[in-house]
């Protein structure tokens, strides 16, 4: 069109593209119609104009855009219930500019161009408190037009209508998107009004574009000159979200969460993440003095952990874990009971710190880091969605554990019963918990027995391996101490049969051995409760078994209901008498600890009173003699009898009110003193 030619021209809301409408803007648009009678108005919003020959060439460039459905709803739940803390922005956000830097690797290891190869990947943040606003720059892949319309404006998946019906159905965030930059990118909203975004692909001919949007009428995309490789994402802040800004507040926020990033990340020029992510490098390659720093760091423990455990599985789960073992147990230190401070990581970034389930309870005293891919975790990284893949992990970690402390018992055993000093009861409780792994627990157990020295533990499998052929069963006796042990009348039995006896001084081990219950097919039996006898021990003085039968009778009816039988005993040496707990599933140590955590829940239903069986040995002194007094002083009879049971009582912890026997005992010294 010729300069001399004036036209008329008047363009309303018009976008021109080349070809159907809907075609993507920037391409030229060519009018050609024009009457040289109409004045010349020209009403056009962001169109640029050039003449090119005898036409006007106009080219759009700036486009509005749309959310797509999906995205204004999900846009809508990320806003106002998905993240239950706001500052899980920044993860995201570095996740995402970290996966930028990691495309970009990769496409340069496989030898393709990338525009400014000499800018290494990186990630760098500023903030502004004074404007209010959050730069987050990497020098990643970057994003063509067309990423940037399907990565922000569209959820390109299959089954998203199906996803966001079923979040509004059962009001939960569950999704598998993780891992997808639209998701993650979109809780920038949670804090900012406005968010501006500008990229240049890694491509050598592709050109920077900068997107905006203020969340609800969705974006802007125009073209823009002059920018380098990467991203920049810049958010403009909320009156409610200005605390963000602060350097502070994103340090803590970036050290937490994001600390592990393998690309380095920069906080208004300064690097932040110096600790390196260890666990996911061979043992081989890192030094002592590097597990060390690591542990001090994410244990929070100046001292050497006592055990670590470097490993990775493909199956059945990809994991990496690096967990330490501190040298004190802390719940021993006064300090109540501790929490797991073993953190979930995926891909290096923080998922869960102090995972919940992802080690048993009784596994608790552990620090370090888990981290795998294969958990598909929900649509905020915030929990994991498949409870029977966590089971999984769990018992894949477990299992992994357990056994490397087995191989540590039995490489260096003086090491291992050191550990089990300090952390027994976590083992214990594991054994009355966890069904799973309870039969590898019990290879763990360690106890005094009556053939190792004082001080000295010894293993179940130990006790099998020196079991004779005709032994069925695996003894233990609870005691306080070991002389308590030894010289209990539950054990006379064993001494003189020269049988094996474990000896258990922690008051809750008869609870791990009922859980227990056996052991490589061997029975695990109380020493009270096990149907022996002496063998071959000299009749000289004893009771006839007529006479021993009909004291054990008068004793049950003198006795009345303090007793609920009387026998005469095949176990007992030494011993005249002793109790054994009538009920066959009970024994009275196991009694004694129910009644004081009764009592110490203030509880009003504790265990019934005991009413003990009563065995009587008739190779005994005092009950031969007691044979004699019940005819010629029955009174005198009967206040020794009283005392056999309470004596036997007191061995085995029973008596509750020594008062009455105190009493009676003090008679007794007196008519023995005045006895001429």
């Amino acid at each position: 069109m010729p300069k001399s030619a004036p036209c008329s021209l008047e363009i309303d809301n018009l976008r021109f593209r080349k070809g159907n409408p809907g075609t993507r803007a920037g391409n030229p648009c060519i009018l050609r119609a024009c009457s040289a009678d109409t004045v010349l108005t020209i009403s056009i919003s962001f169109i640029q104009l050039r003449l090119s020959g005898d036409s006007v060439i106009f080219m759009s460039t700036l486009e509005k855009h749309h959310f797509q459905a999906e995205i204004q709803q999900l846009l809508d739940i990320v806003i106002h219930s998905l993240y239950t803390d706001k500052e899980i922005f920044v993860r995201e956000l570095i996740s995402n500019a970290a996966d930028a830097c990691e495309k970009l690797r990769f496409t340069q290891a496989s030898g393709q161009p990338v525009y400014q190869a000499e800018t290494a990947p990186a990630i760098s943040i500023s903030a502004d408190d004074k404007e209010n606003t959050i730069t987050f720059t990497d020098t990643g892949i970057g994003m063509t037009h067309g990423d940037l319309v399907e990565n922000l404006g569209t959820i390109a998946h299959s089954g998203t209508k199906a996803f966001l019906k079923q979040l509004a159905e059962e009001r939960r965030p569950d999704a598998k998107l993780i891992g997808q930059f639209g998701v993650g990118f979109y809780s920038a909203f949670m804090v900012a009004d406005r968010v501006t975004v500008f990229s240049r692909a890694a491509q050598a001919d592709e050109t920077g574009w900068r997107w905006n949007s203020e969340g609800a009428n969705g974006y802007e995309l125009e073209p823009a000159a002059d920018l380098p490789r990467g991203t920049k994402i810049v958010l403009h802040l909320k009156d409610d979200a200005k605390d963000f800004a602060k350097t502070a507040t994103l340090e803590h926020i970036i050290r937490r969460y994001s600390n592990f990033v393998q690309f380095p990340i920069e906080l208004n020029g300064q690097r932040l993440n110096t600790v390196q992510a260890i666990w996911t490098r061979s043992p081989a390659e890192v030094k002592e003095e590097e597990y060390n720093e690591f542990y001090e760091y994410v244990g929070h423990d100046q001292d050497k952990p006592f055990y670590r455990l470097h490993f990775t599985s493909d199956a059945p789960l990809a994991i990496q874990a690096l967990v330490f073992v501190p040298q004190r147990n802390f719940e021993t230190l006064g300090m109540g009971r501790i929490e797991s401070e073993v953190n979930l990581h995926c891909r290096k970034v923080l998922i869960q710190a102090r995972a919940k389930n992802l080690f048993p309870e009784w596994l608790r005293f552990l620090k370090g880091v888990v981290d795998s891919e294969d958990l598909p975790l929900n649509i905020s990284r915030e929990t994991m969605q498949d409870s029977a893949l966590l089971q999984k992990l769990n018992r894949a970690l477990t299992g992994r554990f357990l056994k490397f402390l087995d191989e540590q018992s039995r490489k260096d055993p003086d090491t291992y019963d050191r550990f089990y000093s300090e952390y027994q009861r976590f083992l214990k409780e594991g054994v009355a918990t966890d069904f799973a792994h309870r039969e590898a627990l019990g290879k763990l157990l360690r106890f005094e027995s009556s053939t190792t020295e004082k001080g000295k533990r010894t293993s179940l499998a130990e006790y099998v391996q020196r079991m004779g052929t005709d032994q069925k069963e695996i003894y233990y006796l609870l005691a306080p101490n070991r002389e308590a042990a030894e010289n209990s009348p539950y054990f006379e039995v064993f001494r003189q049969r020269k049988l094996e006896v474990l000896f258990l001084f922690d008051p809750w081990d008869e609870f791990v051995m009922e859980h227990l219950h056996g052991f490589e097919q061997k029975t695990l039996r109380a020493a009270e409760k096990a149907e022996l006898g002496i063998e071959g021990a000299s009749q000289e003085g004893a009771l006839p078994e007529a006479q021993a039968k009909d004291l054990a009778q008068w004793l049950k009816q003198t006795l009345g209901d303090r007793v609920n039988e009387v026998r005469v005993s095949q176990r007992l040496v030494d011993s005249p008498a002793v109790v054994v707990d009538s009920d066959k599933f009970m024994t009275s140590t196991m009694r004694r600890i129910l009644k004081a955590a009764a009592a110490s829940a203030k509880e009003t239903d504790g265990p019934p009173p005991a009413k003990p069986d009563l065995e009587i040995n008739p190779r005994h002194a005092i009950i031969a003699r007691l044979a004699e007094q019940r005819e010629a002083n029955p009174t005198l009879a009967a206040k020794v009898a009283e005392q056999v049971l309470d004596n036997a009582r007191v061995a085995a912890g029973l008596l509750e009110d020594p008062q009455a026997m105190l009493k009676r005992l003090n008679e007794l010294l007196e008519q023995v003193l005045t006895t001429k």
